[in-house]
């Protein structure tokens, strides 16, 4: 069994929303690494997308991954964190890794500020390029998947609690 439960996927999947409910129901502490990004570097994402470019963004993400080293969390991640092959190894050591699966459309919903939320990307990227660049990745990473789309964050939460079961640890 693993002590902790990291959250992953595309943006406006809900992660920090689901994340924040999720710790609060199982009475875990919630990290977020983009707030820890933000904190640590003085400035929002999109600053230190638009001043370091996308690559250098993607490895402070990383580094900020590789310095979570306590248990006993729910983890939301930034959704390049599936880049770093080296990170989520890492996160798999410690925590059951959950995919929060959103279909494109709900994407292009739920983001309407693309070019200002700090994603990750090449600037010629679009968010249909994003999605289906980083959904094998998410699959390949995730120890299980829970549809994040359609039912409201407490149903979410109570569905990602009755699947994990015996998988995490107090």
């Amino acid at each position: 069994m693993k002590s902790s439960i990291t959250l992953i996927g595309m943006p406006g999947a809900g992660k920090s929303v689901i994340g924040k409910l999720l710790a609060a129901h199982l009475g875990l502490a919630f990290v977020d690494t983009d707030l820890l990004i933000e904190k640590d570097y003085g400035a929002p994402l999109q600053t230190i997308l638009d001043t370091k470019g996308h690559i250098a963004l993607r490895q402070i993400e990383e580094q900020q991954i590789l310095s979570i080293s306590s248990t006993g969390e729910v983890i939301s991640t930034g959704g390049s964190a599936v880049y770093s092959e080296k990170a989520m190894t890492h996160l798999r050591d410690f925590s059951t890794v959950i995919f929060l699966d959103i279909d494109l459309e709900t994407v292009r919903k739920r983001i309407q500020n693309f070019d200002q939320r700090g994603i990750a990307r090449a600037p010629e990227q679009s968010i249909e390029m994003i999605f289906q660049e980083r959904f094998a990745l998410y699959k390949r990473y995730c120890d299980m998947q829970v549809s994040s789309g359609g039912d409201s964050p407490a149903k979410i939460v109570n569905n990602i609690v009755q699947t994990i079961g015996s998988r995490v640890k107090n």
